[in-house]
Protein backbone atom coordinates (compact mmCIF):
# COMPACT_ATOMS: atom_id res chain seq x y z
CA UNK A 1 0.00 0.00 0.00
CA UNK A 2 1.25 3.45 -0.90
CA UNK A 3 2.21 5.70 2.00
CA UNK A 4 0.45 9.03 2.32
CA UNK A 5 1.25 12.23 4.14
CA UNK A 6 -0.78 12.72 7.32
CA UNK A 7 0.04 16.38 7.84
CA UNK A 8 -3.54 17.37 6.94
CA UNK A 9 -5.16 13.99 6.44
CA UNK A 10 -5.24 13.15 10.14
CA UNK A 11 -7.24 10.02 10.82
CA UNK A 12 -9.26 9.90 7.60
CA UNK A 13 -8.97 6.70 5.49
CA UNK A 14 -5.90 6.55 3.27
CA UNK A 15 -6.73 5.65 -0.36
CA UNK A 16 -4.61 3.10 -2.21
CA UNK A 17 -4.15 4.35 -5.78
CA UNK A 18 -2.37 1.14 -6.84
CA UNK A 19 -5.47 -1.04 -6.71
CA UNK A 20 -7.65 -2.22 -9.57
CA UNK A 21 -9.75 0.08 -11.76
CA UNK A 22 -12.77 -0.85 -9.72
CA UNK A 23 -11.04 0.19 -6.52
CA UNK A 24 -9.77 3.38 -8.18
CA UNK A 25 -13.30 4.30 -9.16
CA UNK A 26 -14.40 3.71 -5.60
CA UNK A 27 -11.52 5.87 -4.41
CA UNK A 28 -12.60 8.64 -6.74
CA UNK A 29 -16.09 8.59 -5.23
CA UNK A 30 -14.51 8.99 -1.79
CA UNK A 31 -12.51 11.98 -2.98
CA UNK A 32 -15.61 13.70 -4.33
CA UNK A 33 -17.53 12.99 -1.13
CA UNK A 34 -14.79 14.46 1.06
CA UNK A 35 -14.63 17.56 -1.12
CA UNK A 36 -18.35 18.09 -0.66
CA UNK A 37 -18.22 17.51 3.08
CA UNK A 38 -15.86 20.41 3.76
CA UNK A 39 -16.64 24.10 3.55
CA UNK A 40 -15.55 25.84 0.31
CA UNK A 41 -13.12 27.96 2.31
CA UNK A 42 -10.95 24.94 3.06
CA UNK A 43 -11.64 22.92 -0.06
CA UNK A 44 -8.06 23.58 -1.20
CA UNK A 45 -6.76 21.70 1.84
CA UNK A 46 -8.85 18.68 0.89
CA UNK A 47 -7.68 18.78 -2.74
CA UNK A 48 -4.07 19.17 -1.69
CA UNK A 49 -4.17 16.17 0.61
CA UNK A 50 -5.79 13.76 -1.78
CA UNK A 51 -2.84 13.80 -4.16
CA UNK A 52 -0.04 13.66 -1.58
CA UNK A 53 1.94 10.41 -1.93
CA UNK A 54 5.11 10.31 0.15
CA UNK A 55 8.26 9.48 -1.79
CA UNK A 56 7.25 10.88 -5.18
CA UNK A 57 9.78 12.71 -7.34
CA UNK A 58 11.17 15.95 -5.99
CA UNK A 59 8.93 18.93 -6.58
CA UNK A 60 9.99 20.94 -9.62
CA UNK A 61 11.47 24.27 -8.66
CA UNK A 62 11.87 27.59 -10.40
CA UNK A 63 14.68 27.31 -12.93
CA UNK A 64 14.32 23.55 -13.51
CA UNK A 65 13.89 22.33 -17.10
CA UNK A 66 10.27 21.28 -17.65
CA UNK A 67 10.09 17.47 -18.05
CA UNK A 68 9.05 16.31 -21.53
CA UNK A 69 5.39 15.56 -22.12
CA UNK A 70 3.71 13.34 -24.67
CA UNK A 71 -0.06 13.55 -24.36
CA UNK A 72 -3.13 13.63 -26.57
CA UNK A 73 -5.82 16.26 -26.20
CA UNK A 74 -9.48 15.34 -25.91
CA UNK A 75 -9.86 16.40 -29.56
CA UNK A 76 -7.24 13.83 -30.60
CA UNK A 77 -4.31 16.21 -31.12
CA UNK A 78 -0.89 14.83 -30.04
CA UNK A 79 1.07 17.32 -27.92
CA UNK A 80 4.68 17.49 -26.79
CA UNK A 81 6.56 20.21 -24.96
CA UNK A 82 8.35 21.02 -28.22
CA UNK A 83 5.04 22.31 -29.59
CA UNK A 84 5.28 25.18 -27.11
CA UNK A 85 8.90 26.16 -27.68
CA UNK A 86 8.98 29.93 -28.11
CA UNK A 87 5.70 30.36 -26.23
CA UNK A 88 4.96 31.07 -22.60
CA UNK A 89 2.99 28.04 -21.40
CA UNK A 90 0.51 27.82 -18.55
CA UNK A 91 0.19 24.12 -17.71
CA UNK A 92 -2.72 23.47 -15.37
CA UNK A 93 -2.94 20.10 -13.60
CA UNK A 94 -6.54 19.82 -12.46
CA UNK A 95 -9.47 17.49 -11.76
CA UNK A 96 -13.08 18.04 -12.73
CA UNK A 97 -14.25 17.21 -9.19
CA UNK A 98 -11.87 19.70 -7.54
CA UNK A 99 -13.55 22.90 -6.29
CA UNK A 100 -10.48 25.20 -6.41
CA UNK A 101 -9.69 23.82 -9.87
CA UNK A 102 -13.12 24.95 -11.01
CA UNK A 103 -12.53 28.33 -9.40
CA UNK A 104 -9.38 28.82 -11.48
CA UNK A 105 -11.08 28.18 -14.84
CA UNK A 106 -12.45 31.70 -15.46
CA UNK A 107 -8.99 33.17 -14.83
CA UNK A 108 -7.29 30.68 -17.17
CA UNK A 109 -9.86 31.39 -19.88
CA UNK A 110 -9.29 35.12 -19.43
CA UNK A 111 -5.51 34.72 -19.70
CA UNK A 112 -5.91 32.68 -22.88
CA UNK A 113 -8.25 35.27 -24.38
CA UNK A 114 -6.18 38.35 -23.51
CA UNK A 115 -2.66 37.05 -24.07
CA UNK A 116 -3.13 34.32 -26.67
CA UNK A 117 -2.19 36.61 -29.54
CA UNK A 118 0.92 37.74 -27.65
CA UNK A 119 2.51 34.31 -27.34
CA UNK A 120 0.73 32.71 -24.38
CA UNK A 121 -0.59 29.16 -24.52
CA UNK A 122 -2.72 27.42 -21.89
CA UNK A 123 -2.84 23.63 -21.60
CA UNK A 124 -5.17 21.82 -19.23
CA UNK A 125 -3.77 18.56 -17.80
CA UNK A 126 -6.55 16.45 -16.32
CA UNK A 127 -5.78 13.88 -13.61
CA UNK A 128 -9.29 12.40 -13.86
CA UNK A 129 -9.56 8.63 -14.15
CA UNK A 130 -11.85 6.52 -16.31
CA UNK A 131 -11.44 8.00 -19.79
CA UNK A 132 -12.21 11.34 -21.35
CA UNK A 133 -16.03 11.35 -21.29
CA UNK A 134 -16.26 13.29 -18.02
CA UNK A 135 -13.48 15.64 -19.11
CA UNK A 136 -15.16 16.38 -22.44
CA UNK A 137 -18.40 17.16 -20.63
CA UNK A 138 -16.48 19.48 -18.30
CA UNK A 139 -14.83 21.26 -21.24
CA UNK A 140 -18.21 21.81 -22.87
CA UNK A 141 -19.93 22.98 -19.69
CA UNK A 142 -17.14 25.46 -18.88
CA UNK A 143 -16.68 26.50 -22.53
CA UNK A 144 -12.92 26.19 -22.30
CA UNK A 145 -10.97 28.12 -24.94
CA UNK A 146 -7.79 26.06 -24.59
CA UNK A 147 -6.91 22.38 -25.13
CA UNK A 148 -7.07 19.73 -22.41
CA UNK A 149 -5.21 16.42 -22.25
CA UNK A 150 -5.48 13.42 -19.95
CA UNK A 151 -2.39 12.58 -17.90
CA UNK A 152 -1.13 9.33 -16.44
CA UNK A 153 0.58 8.56 -13.15
CA UNK A 154 4.05 8.58 -14.72
CA UNK A 155 3.68 12.14 -16.00
CA UNK A 156 2.18 13.31 -12.72
CA UNK A 157 5.19 11.81 -10.93
CA UNK A 158 7.64 13.45 -13.34
CA UNK A 159 6.14 16.81 -12.44
CA UNK A 160 6.19 15.98 -8.72
CA UNK A 161 2.45 16.48 -8.47
CA UNK A 162 1.21 16.64 -4.88
CA UNK A 163 -2.09 18.48 -5.23
CA UNK A 164 -4.59 19.98 -7.61
CA UNK A 165 -4.76 22.52 -8.92
CA UNK A 166 -1.04 22.83 -9.59
CA UNK A 167 -0.18 25.37 -12.27
CA UNK A 168 3.23 25.56 -13.92
CA UNK A 169 4.35 28.65 -15.80
CA UNK A 170 6.93 27.57 -18.36
CA UNK A 171 9.15 30.05 -20.18
CA UNK A 172 9.75 30.30 -23.92
CA UNK A 173 12.93 28.28 -23.39
CA UNK A 174 11.12 25.38 -21.68
CA UNK A 175 12.17 26.28 -18.14
CA UNK A 176 9.88 26.29 -15.10
CA UNK A 177 9.40 29.97 -14.28
CA UNK A 178 7.06 29.30 -11.36
CA UNK A 179 4.85 26.68 -9.76
CA UNK A 180 1.57 27.59 -8.07
CA UNK A 181 -0.35 25.17 -5.83
CA UNK A 182 -3.99 25.91 -5.14
CA UNK A 183 -5.79 28.98 -6.43
CA UNK A 184 -6.92 32.31 -5.02
CA UNK A 185 -6.91 35.99 -5.98
CA UNK A 186 -3.31 36.48 -4.87
CA UNK A 187 -2.12 33.59 -7.05
CA UNK A 188 -4.12 34.98 -9.97
CA UNK A 189 -2.37 38.35 -9.64
CA UNK A 190 1.08 36.77 -9.35
CA UNK A 191 0.42 34.58 -12.39
CA UNK A 192 -0.56 37.51 -14.57
CA UNK A 193 2.38 39.65 -13.44
CA UNK A 194 4.81 36.84 -14.26
CA UNK A 195 3.18 36.09 -17.61
CA UNK A 196 3.42 39.73 -18.71
CA UNK A 197 7.10 39.74 -17.75
CA UNK A 198 7.87 36.49 -19.60
CA UNK A 199 6.02 37.59 -22.73
CA UNK A 200 8.17 40.71 -22.86
CA UNK A 201 11.44 38.74 -22.79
Amino acid sequence: MARWSTRWWGRFPRPNWKRSSRKQSKGKAVRVEFTKLFRPGISFVVAAVLLSPVGAHAILQKGDPAPPIKVTTTSGQPVTLANYRGYVLVMDFFATWCVPCRDSIPHLKDLSRRFGTQGLQVLGMSVDEGGDKVVKEFIASKRLNYPVALTDEDLQTEYGLRSVPTIFIISKKGVVAERFQGFNDDIARKMETLIVKLLAE
